[in-house]
């Protein structure tokens, strides 16, 4: 029988970039895709196939899967993966740029999940697989939007799980604690260029920190982008997978403290651990 297919989306580095060499390792056929091609020659190079693709364009989606369909046939997976964060004040975050990461975040997975979805129905069966995070269930300071971006693909991901049940597809949630890798770094600019001037400040550069240490290689307090990427292979080949794979530095005991501690204690832990106190 004929390898099955894998899309993996914001595959040019991180969990992407180690989540379709893990899936091609268990004999899938792997479509790694992301806006920049030319910085995923090293998984061409060990066979994986690379495309173009921005999650936020229709035309750039649509084609990306018209080709893996004109050249496979099937998509048996996708794991949705692209995604960033935008850090800073809700008082001090453009609109635009809050609309900007919705886009990613959210109304890009709708998109790629929209356009598989007929195909995997056809089949009746296929995995969908939704990248969110330990903060899906949690907040950070000047994490509004992020936040609000994982809220929602936890809330979708629900919704398409049960409605999608009866044509043999599942839908998985993955998420992720502290990871290695540059997901950190851009976010620790991107609080800084929001608000690392005015009120907010202090708060900034303390966060900014806090992100910015979780990309260093020699990272304490972190887990490798392996450690998930093995997560998104047990959800793809899992006779009966879970319905969340929690993963990752933190993400198990602070969810648990979340769920069980008064939100006021709570709030005092994370500002505590991230310098997000006033």
């Amino acid at each position: 029988m004929a390898a099955k297919v894998a899309l993996v989306t914001g595959a040019s580095s991180g969990i992407g970039e180690a989540a379709a060499r893990h899936l091609r390792d268990a004999g899938f056929t792997v479509y790694a895709a992301a806006r920049r091609v030319d910085r995923m020659a090293q998984l061409r190079a060990v066979g994986i196939h690379t495309i173009a693709l921005d999650v936020t364009d229709d035309d750039s989606a649509r084609v990306a899967v018209e080709q893996i369909l004109a050249e496979q046939g099937r998509i048996d997976v996708l794991v949705n993966n692209a995604g960033y964060g935008s850090y800073g004040a809700l008082e001090d975050v453009p609109l635009t740029e809050a609309q900007a990461q919705l886009d990613v975040n959210v109304l890009g997975l709708a998109r790629m999940t929209r356009l598989v979805t007929p195909h995997l129905r056809a089949q009746r069966s296929g995995r969908i697989v939704n990248i969110s995070s330990m903060g899906g269930n949690f907040t950070t300071p000047l994490g509004a939007w992020y936040h609000a971006s994982k809220y929602a693909v936890e809330a979708i991901s629900d919704a398409l799980r049960m409605e999608l049940a009866p044509f043999g597809i599942d839908v998985v949630v993955v998420q992720p604690g502290s990871i290695r890798s540059e997901w950190g770094a851009i976010a620790a600019a991107k609080v800084l260029e929001t608000s690392g001037d005015g009120p907010y400040r202090e708060q900034a550069a303390a966060v900014a920190n806090a992100l910015g240490n979780s990309s260093r290689p020699d990272a304490r307090l972190t887990s490798s982008p392996a450690v998930v990427a093995r997560a998104i292979v047990r959800a793809a080949t899992a006779r009966r997978p879970r319905t969340r794979y929690r993963i990752g530095f933190g993400a198990k005991p602070l969810v648990l403290a979340h769920r069980i501690l008064p939100a006021r204690v709570f709030d005092l832990l994370i500002q505590r651990a991230v310098g997000g106190g006033a």
